[in-house]
C-alpha cells in the first residue's frame, strides 16, 4: 500500500513538473527577489541591450500608465487597507502572493511598508529622470445594491492617499477610482479629476461592476465631459482576489464606455482566459481568448482614436505566449498601444521565464542573459529594457508606446 502512494505521488510530481517545464514555470532563478542597488552596474549599464533601449525615447514623455500603489496601512491610516485573509494560514493563496508583492517591491513590514514602498519605487525609477509613474487608487469590490464589501476585496487604495503621495513628488502622476454603482460615485469622480487624476482604474472581475450594465451610463457621460479616459482590466484576474467574477473581464463589455465616447484602455490587452463572444446571437454562444476579441475589438474602425491597450504583465510567463507575437507584428496598432509595468509585479521573479520569450524566438539569448539580470536589481528598468529588446519578425515596439505622456494630458481636466 505504501509502495503504491509513493509511486502515485511520484506520478503526479514528474507529471506536475512536466507541465511547469511546457509552460516554461519552471523557475531555473529562484523564487525570490533579491533586492539589489536599484543603479545597475556600469558595465550592465553600457550594454547594448540596456544603452540602446533608452536612446531614442524623449523621456519627458515616458509615462507608466500602469503602477500599483501599495502598503500595509502602517502610516496611511484608512487610506491603505489590506484584507486580513492575506495574511491567514487559512488562506494559502492570498498570503503567498501577498510574500511575493512585498519581496517583489523589497519592503517588509518591520521597514514601515508604506514609506518604505514610496520610497523604492522613487529610487527605482531615478534611471529615466523626467519620466513619471502613474500610481494606480483602487476601489474597494462594491455589490449591485453599491455596499462597500471589504471581504470580497484584496486591498484599498483610497484616492485621496494616491492624491496625496503623487502631489509630493515630481515624478508621479496618479490614476483614481471610482466604483460606478457607489452612491457618491459621480461627486468622487469630479473631485478626482478636480485634483489632477489622470485616469480612472478599473478591475471588474475583482470590483464586481458590469462595464455594460445601463447603471454606468451616468458615470461614463461625467468621464467624458471630464475627458477622463478609463483603465480597465480585461481578461481573467488573478493577482487580485474578488467575488468570482471572470465573466466581467471579457473586454466585450467595454463597448458601452466607448459608445458613450469615453476612451478605453484595455489592461494587459486582455491577455488571460477567455470570453463568451457576447456579439453572437446564437443561444450557446463561443467561448473565445479574450486577446483575440480585444484585437477584433481593435480592428473596428468605429473605435479608432476611442480604444487602446496597455502592454503591461503582456511579457509574463502566463501572457507571453498569447500575446507577444501578435502585438509586435501589429505595428500599425502600435500608436494605440500605452506601457505600463504592473509594478510591483515585475519584481516577481518566477513570473518571467527567459527560456520561455527566447523559445518563442523573440530575444536573442545574449541579449537575454544581460537583460535579466536586471531584474534583481530594478523591476522597472528591467520591465523597460525587456520590451524594448523584443523582435518578432524584424519588428519590435515602436517608441509610441513607451511615449504615452501625450494621451493623458490630452482633454484632462484642471489641475490644482
Amino acid at each position: 500500500m505504501k509502495r503504491r502512494v509513493f509511486l502515485s505521488t511520484l506520478t503526479i510530481a514528474l507529471g506536475g513538473c512536466a507541465a511547469w517545464w511546457h509552460r516554461d514555470w519552471l523557475p531555473t532563478r529562484g523564487l525570490s527577489n533579491r533586492c539589489l542597488s536599484a543603479e545597475i552596474p556600469e558595465t550592465l549599464a553600457g550594454h547594448p541591450a540596456v544603452s540602446q533601449a533608452l536612446d531614442g525615447l524623449d523621456r519627458a514623455r515616458v509615462w507608466d500608465c500602469h503602477a500599483h500603489l501599495l502598503g500595509t496601512g502602517d502610516e496611511a491610516g484608512e487610506g491603505l487597507w489590506v484584507n486580513p485573509a492575506m495574511e491567514s494560514p487559512w488562506h494559502p493563496i492570498q498570503a503567498l502572493q501577498k510574500r511575493f508583492y512585498l519581496n517583489a517591491s523589497c519592503v517588509t513590514e518591520e521597514q514601515g511598508g508604506d514609506a518604505a514602498y514610496v520610497n523604492r519605487m522613487l529610487d527605482l525609477s531615478r534611471f529615466m529622470g523626467s519620466a513619471r509613474l502613474m500610481l494606480l487608487a483602487f476601489d474597494y469590490h462594491h455589490d449591485e445594491h453599491g455596499q462597500r464589501r471589504p471581504e470580497l476585496s484584496s486591498f484599498y487604495v483610497s484616492n485621496e492617499y494616491a492624491q496625496s503621495v503623487a502631489s509630493r513628488h515630481d515624478r508621479l502622476e496618479w490614476t483614481c477610482s471610482v466604483h460606478p454603482y457607489r452612491e457618491d460615485a459621480l461627486g468622487a469622480l469630479r473631485w478626482s479629476a478636480a485634483r489632477g487624476a489622470r485616469a480612472v482604474k478599473w478591475l471588474p472581475p475583482a470590483m464586481g461592476m458590469d462595464p455594460s450594465s445601463p447603471r454606468c451610463d451616468a458615470f461614463f457621460e461625467t468621464m467624458r465631459e471630464l475627458g477622463l479616459p478609463l483603465l480597465s482590466h480585461g481578461g481573467d484576474e488573478l493577482a487580485a482576489q474578488g467575488g468570482g467574477q471572470q465573466h466581467l473581464g471579457n473586454p466585450l463589455l467595454l463597448r458601452r464606455a466607448l459608445d458613450h465616447g469615453v476612451r478605453v484602455i484595455v489592461a494587459h490587452c486582455a491577455s488571460q482566459g477567455v470570453g463568451r463572444d457576447i456579439r453572437r446571437k446564437e443561444k450557446t454562444q463561443p467561448r473565445v481568448r479574450n486577446f483575440s476579441l480585444f484585437m477584433q475589438m481593435m480592428r473596428e474602425p468605429s473605435y479608432e482614436g476611442l480604444l487602446y491597450g496597455d502592454i503591461s504583465a503582456t511579457t509574463q510567463v502566463n501572457r507571453a505566449a498569447v500575446a507577444l507575437r501578435e502585438l509586435l507584428q501589429a505595428d500599425d496598432l502600435h500608436h494605440r498601444l500605452l506601457n505600463g509595468s504592473d509594478y510591483p509585479l515585475p519584481g516577481v521573479v518566477p513570473l518571467f521565464s527567459p527560456l520561455q520569450i527566447e523559445r518563442l524566438g523573440l530575444i536573442d539569448e545574449a541579449v537575454a542573459r544581460q537583460v535579466f539580470v536586471i531584474q534583481n536589481h530594478n523591476p522597472l528598468l528591467f520591465d523597460l529594457v525587456l520590451k524594448r529588446n523584443l523582435r518578432w519578425q524584424g519588428r519590435g515596439f515602436s517608441t509610441q508606446v513607451f511615449e504615452t505622456a501625450d494621451f493623458f494630458r490630452e482633454n484632462t481636466g484642471p489641475r490644482t
